[in-house]
C-alpha cells in the first residue's frame, strides 16, 4: 500500500472548500487508499463494508462523508432528532473519534455560510446519564458518538447491559432522541463490537432505525459473525478490501500489516522475559522522545509489572504509565491523555492490556512489545498496528519462549504476517542458554518483593492470572500449558514461593530456586495493614491455643493409662466372629499369639476353656495348685478370673504364684 492515493481535489463528488482546507490543516495533505475508495461510495448513498489494515486512515474515511451529509441535512432536523450515529467498542476509541470530528468542525471559518454540524460524545464513567441528556438539550447535536451500552440507554430509554452483567437495571425513562431521520450509521471496529458481546445491543438498536439509511461497517478483520451482521443491517453493500503489498526476494506478496511496520519476534526462556523487557526499554531510552507500548495478558500483570519497572534503576528516566479495563473511566482517560501529550524530549512507556489494542491513534509511537501473546490470534495485528500508523515507521516485537511457542512464527506467516528475527539482548559474555545476568536480575526482583508482603501478593495474583489466561488460549495447539516452564516463569515474576495450584503439580523444579523466609514475620510496608495482619495472627494463635492444650491433655492421659485397659481396648478392636461362631479371643481378651500357643502341637481342636456351667476337675485343680501343667493355660485361667473379679490381671498372677 502506497503512502498516498492522490490529492483531495481529485475526489468526486468534491469536498466543501472549508472541509478540504480543514483536512489539510490537520496534516493530511494526501488521501490514503482506503479514503480514496470509501469516500466517493459513501457520499453516493452506498452501504459499505470496509476491511483494511489497522492504521490505514479509516476514521477520516467515514468522518468526511458524515460531515458532508450533515451540512446538507442539518437544517432539516427537528429538535430531538439526529442525522449521524457512530458506535465504537471502547471509550478510548470513541473519545478519539469525537476528537477527530470536533477538530475538523472547529476549523470551519466564521465566514462560511454552511451550517456547522456538532458532535456529542456519549460514554459511561465520565458523565452521568442525566448530564448527557442535559448536554443534548443545550448543544442540539446532529451527530452522536459513543459506546453501545450508553447509546442504547440514551436512545431507547433502557439498557440490557446491566442485566447481562448481573447488575440491577436502572429505572427506564422516555427517550428524548428520535432516530426517525437518521441518515448515516457507522460501526467502527465492528468485529470487536461482536467479540465484546454487544450483538444483542446492536440488534436492538438496528431494529429502531429506519431502513432507508446509509451504513458503513469498518474493521481490520472479517468474521462469520460480522458477515451475519452485514446481512441483517446493510442493503446491497459494497465490499472494499484494502490490501498491502510488501516486496520480497521472490517478488511482491500480499500481507496484512502496514508496509512501514517491521514485524519481529524474540525467543527466550520463560525466566528471562522480564529481564529482556528491561534491557529493551533501557535501550529505547537512548533515543529521546521514543514511545513504547507493552502488552500483557491480564490486568493483574499490568498492575504488578508497573510497580516493578518503576523501581528499576535503568528505567528511571522513562515516564511509565499503566492502562487496563479494570481502571475507572476517568483514570483511563487521564492516563491515555498523559501518554499522548508527553513531552517529545522524554521517552515514555505504556503498559496495557488489549483495551488499547484497537483503533487508538497514538502519535509518534515507535515501538510495540508484546510481552504475552494475545489469547485471540486476530488481536495480534491490531496490537502491532498501534505503531506505523498513517505511513509512519514503526517496529513490533513479540516475546516467545523456547519450545512449542516457536511454532507461532509459522502460524503468523501463514496468516500473511511477515516475521523477522530480533536478536536476544544477552548480558556480558553470555547468551540465551547461559545468561547469568538474567538470573542475577531475577534475584534482585525477589529482593525487592521481600521488602513488602503486598508486592508478593500482587506477584502471585499476576502469575496465577497469567497461567489461567494461558490455559484458555485460542491457539491451544501451540500454547500448551504443559509445555511451558512454569517454575522458571515464576522466577521471572519474582515469586518467593510457588502458589498452590493444580497446574504446578508434576512440574520439574530445576529452574526454581527456593528461598528461606519466616512468613510469620514477613511484613507489609503499609503500617496500618501490617498492624491488622499482626492482630489477625495473634487472634488466630489465641484461638488455636486451647485446642492444642486440650489435645495435649488427652495425649498425656492416654500415655499414663494402665496397660490392662490398653489390652481391653485392643480386644474390643479385634474383628468380630462370624454369625453363629465362637471367638475365644474376644471372650478372654487374649492375643492371637497366646491363643495359638494353647493348642498342642499338631492338634486341630480348640483349647479346653472352662465355662461358668462346668465343674472344676481334679486334674486342673491339682495342676493349678502345684504349678505344673502348660504355662499358657495358666495364663488363660488367670485372665478369666481377672475379668470376673474386675481386678487387674497382675493380682491374679500373684495369687497363682
Amino acid at each position: 500500500m502506497s503512502a498516498s492515493a492522490g490529492s483531495w481535489e481529485t475526489l468526486k463528488p468534491a469536498l466543501s472548500p472549508w472541509l478540504r482546507d480543514a483536512v489539510g490543516a490537520l496534516g493530511f495533505e494526501q488521501m490514503m487508499p482506503v479514503q480514496a475508495s470509501v469516500i466517493p461510495l459513501f457520499m453516493q448513498h452506498k452501504d459499505v463494508v470496509v476491511e483494511a489494515v489497522t492504521g490505514s486512515g479509516k476514521t477520516l474515511a467515514f468522518a468526511i462523508p458524515l460531515l458532508e451529509e450533515m451540512m446538507q441535512h442539518q437544517a432539516m432536523l427537528k429538535p430531538g432528532q439526529i442525522g449521524g450515529l457512530i458506535i465504537s467498542p471502547t471509550r478510548e476509541l470513541a473519545v478519539q473519534i469525537h476528537q477527530t470530528i470536533d477538530n475538523l468542525v472547529k476549523t470551519q471559518p466564521s465566514t462560511s455560510s454552511a451550517v456547522i454540524p456538532s458532535p456529542l460524545l456519549l460514554i459511561g464513567g465520565i458523565k452521568t446519564l442525566q448530564e448527557d441528556l442535559s448536554d443534548f438539550r443545550s448543544l442540539k447535536p446532529s451527530i452522536l458518538i459513543g459506546t453501545p451500552g450508553r447509546l442504547e440507554e440514551f436512545l431507547l430509554g433502557s439498557s440490557s447491559i446491566q442485566s447481562i452483567k448481573g447488575k440491577p437495571a436502572r429505572k427506564s425513562f422516555v427517550p428524548i432522541v428520535s432516530l426517525r431521520n437518521l441518515e448515516m450509521l457507522v460501526l467502527d471496529e465492528a468485529d470487536r463490537l461482536l467479540d465484546l458481546g454487544f450483538e444483542a445491543v446492536l440488534t436492538r438498536l438496528l431494529a429502531n432505525m429506519p431502513k432507508q439509511r446509509r451504513t458503513g461497517l469498518f474493521s481490520a478483520t472479517m468474521t462469520d459473525a460480522l458477515a451475519a451482521l452485514v446481512r441483517v443491517g446493510l442493503r446491497n453493500p459494497v465490499k472494499i478490501v484494502v490490501k498491502v503489498e510488501a516486496n520480497s526476494t521472490r517478488g511482491s506478496q500480499q500481507v496484512r500489516m502496514p508496509a512501514s511496520l517491521e514485524n519481529t519476534y524474540c525467543i527466550m526462556k520463560p525466566s528471562q522475559k522480564l529481564c529482556q523487557l528491561v534491557r529493551r526499554l533501557a535501550r529505547a531510552d537512548v533515543e529521546p522522545g521514543q514511545k513504547t507500548i507493552v502488552y500483557f495478558a491480564t490486568c493483574a500483570c499490568v498492575d504488578y509489572f508497573y510497580k516493578i519497572l518503576r523501581e528499576q534503576v535503568e528505567l528511571q528516566e522513562l515516564a511509565i504509565y499503566s492502562l487496563h479495563g479494570k481502571q475507572t473511566a476517568a483514570r483511563r482517560s487521564a492516563t491515555f491523555a498523559a501518554f499522548v501529550d508527553l513531552d517529545e524530549s522524554r521517552a515514555g512507556v505504556l503498559l496495557c492490556t488489549d483495551v488499547a489494542a484497537r483503533g487508538l491513534d497514538l502519535p509518534q509511537l515507535d515501538q510495540v512489545i508484546q510481552f504475552d501473546a494475545p489469547q485471540d490470534p486476530k488481536v495480534y495485528s491490531h496490537r502491532c498496528g498501534r505503531a506505523a500508523r498513517a505511513g509512519r515507521q514503526g517496529i513490533a516485537c513479540i516475546f516467545l519462549t523456547t519450545g512449542r511457542e516457536e511454532e507461532y512464527i509459522d502460524f503468523l506467516r501463514v496468516r500473511k504476517m511477515p516475521m523477522l528475527n530480533s536478536t536476544y539482548l544477552a548480558g556480558p559474555d553470555s547468551d540465551i542458554d547461559s545468561d547469568q545476568a538474567a538470573d542475577v536480575f531475577n534475584e534482585s526482583v525477589r529482593a525487592l518483593v521481600r521488602k513488602d508482603r503486598a508486592l508478593h501478593e500482587q506477584a502471585v495474583r499476576a502469575y496465577v492470572s497469567f497461567v489461567r489466561a494461558y490455559s484458555k488460549h485460542e491457539a491451544s495447539f501451540i500454547f500448551k500449558l504443559s509445555e511451558i516452564d512454569l517454575p522458571g516463569l515464576a522466577m521471572s515474576y519474582g515469586l518467593l514461593r510457588l502458589p498452590k495450584m493444580p497446574e504446578l503439580k508434576g512440574c520439574e523444579l530445576a529452574s526454581w530456586h527456593p528461598i528461606e523466609l519466616d512468613w510469620d514475620h514477613y511484613a507489609y510496608a503499609d503500617r496500618e495493614r501490617e498492624q491488622r495482619r499482626l492482630e489477625e495472627l495473634k487472634s488466630e494463635s489465641n484461638r488455636r491455643q486451647p485446642l492444642r492444650a486440650a489435645s495435649g491433655r488427652v495425649d498425656k492421659k492416654q500415655q499414663h493409662e494402665p496397660w490392662s485397659k490398653k489390652l481391653a481396648k485392643k480386644a474390643r478392636q479385634l474383628p468380630k466372629p462370624a454369625q453363629g461362631g465362637h471367638d475365644e479371643q474376644v471372650q478372654l481378651g487374649v492375643t492371637r499369639a497366646e491363643l495359638v500357643a494353647t493348642k498342642s502341637p499338631g492338634a486341630d481342636s480348640k483349647p479346653a476353656i472352662k465355662r461358668k456351667t462346668d465343674a472344676p476337675s481334679s486334674d486342673s485343680a491339682s495342676d493349678d495348685s502345684e504349678g505344673s501343667g502348660d504355662e499358657p493355660k495358666r495364663r488363660l485361667l488367670a485372665k478369666r478370673k481377672a475379668k470376673k473379679s474386675k481386678k487387674p490381671a497382675r493380682a491374679c498372677f500373684n495369687d497363682l504364684e
